[in-house]
């Protein structure tokens, strides 16, 4: 944990696993203060939606790949194997 002491952590998102890999003895060593719970996705789409219409935010930094919906499978072998560094596809119809 790169952290300069004390620090606070926010974990936001919908995360799904096990939390056993977070360091929570080096937390505990640097006095951190970890906040941890859910994003309310349902409240924020709409309005992040009209703001990416709009222009006035750009995720395609998020978006590394682009696939056709015939590619999915594969995609989805090279996403869960951690191959060709897929995280994060964009399924295109027709493309």
């Amino acid at each position: 944990m790169a952290s300069a002491s004390p620090a606070r952590s926010l974990i936001p998102g919908v995360y799904v696993g096990m939390g056993a890999k977070i360091r929570l003895g080096a937390a505990m060593s640097k006095g951190l203060t970890i906040k941890i719970g859910p994003t309310r996705v349902q409240a924020y789409t709409r309005p992040l939606l009209a703001r990416i219409e709009g222009g006035d935010i750009d995720p395609s930094f998020v978006v590394a790949d682009q696939a056709s919906l015939e590619e999915a499978p594969e995609m989805y072998r090279k996403f869960r194997d951690k191959q060709d560094r897929v995280i994060e596809v964009v399924m295109r119809p027709g493309r």
